[in-house]
């Protein structure tokens, strides 16, 4: 009889918030997830129960019989480790969900190796879904290519190939859009708190200026003093944040390359 690729037996080597977020799609979806690695007890033994698995701290104690090891450490963790994960799993599909490490770092320990990386921001406590999360795959072989395409269309119905220089450019782009944004909600939270203001008055102008970009390019979407460059409203800004100097030379190179972002070219 013939097996459902749902059958494929899977590891997670990594519990974090990429893995846990991955492991569960992939379990709800009716995937087999055999067995979780965690350098922390209590995250491997979390996202075990979650996903019926079996769990260890021990490299060393991994099984060797899977057909896909999802690796899903950070960057650091995973160079240090990466000559101990292969060892013993050559046969297997390896692959890791980095946007900012190359595919070929996997060259030489192993013939069977890719990429599966779901551009999107995760955490434990919220479970996301993964439908229209943009999928990019990276394959050393062709015939692996066709396999993580396959998986991550039970997932995702935006599933994409990339090479790890495409990939890097989209990590770099998600930083911009991702990290360096909500630093921006953290830093408006903390002026908002000194004025004993909550921080969900923002939300509904954080929503419209998110659907906004749905429909328009981001340059034309662009408001505000810093883009007419509005000197006697800056200045003011910028006098308000004079305890804060940190935050005050943020505010100015950012009013000052919106500006020059939106004129370059007139």
């Amino acid at each position: 009889m013939k097996r459902s690729i749902e059958d494929t037996p899977i590891v997670f080597i990594g519990a974090g918030n990429l893995a846990t977020n991955l492991a569960k799609a992939f379990y709800h979806k009716g995937f087999r997830i055999v067995q979780v690695y965690s350098r922390s007890i209590e995250s491997a033994r979390a996202l075990a129960v979650a996903v019926e698995a079996e769990f260890t701290t021990d490299l060393q104690e991994i099984v060797l019989n899977a057909k896909l090891y999802i690796v899903s450490l950070t960057d650091s963790a995973f160079v240090e480790l990466l000559p101990q994960i292969a060892v013993g799993k050559e046969g297997a599909l390896m692959v890791h969900t980095a946007g900012s490490i190359p595919m070929d770092v996997w060259e030489g320990t192993t013939s069977h190796y890719g990429v599966l990386y779901p551009m999107q921001t995760f955490s434990k406590q919220r479970e996301t879904s993964f439908e229209e999360v943009p999928f990019f795959i990276e394959a050393h072989l062709p015939e692996d290519g066709e396999f993580l395409k396959k998986i991550a269309s039970i997932l995702s119905k935006r599933v994409y190939e990339a090479t790890s220089e495409q990939r890097q450019s989209l990590h770099l782009a998600a930083v911009f859009t991702c990290n360096f944004t909500n630093h921006m909600y953290a830093l408006a939270a903390e002026l908002l708190n000194k004025s004993h203001l909550p921080f969900d008055v923002m939300l509904p102008l954080i929503d419209e200026t998110a659907c906004k970009v749905h429909l328009l390019e981001p340059k034309a979407a662009q408001t505000g003093p810093a883009m007419r460059y509005d000197e006697n409203v800056i200045n003011k800004h910028l006098a308000m944040l004079s305890d804060e100097p940190q935050a005050q030379e943020l505010y100015s190179l950012i009013s000052k390359n919106i500006h020059w972002f939106q004129t370059k070219g007139e």
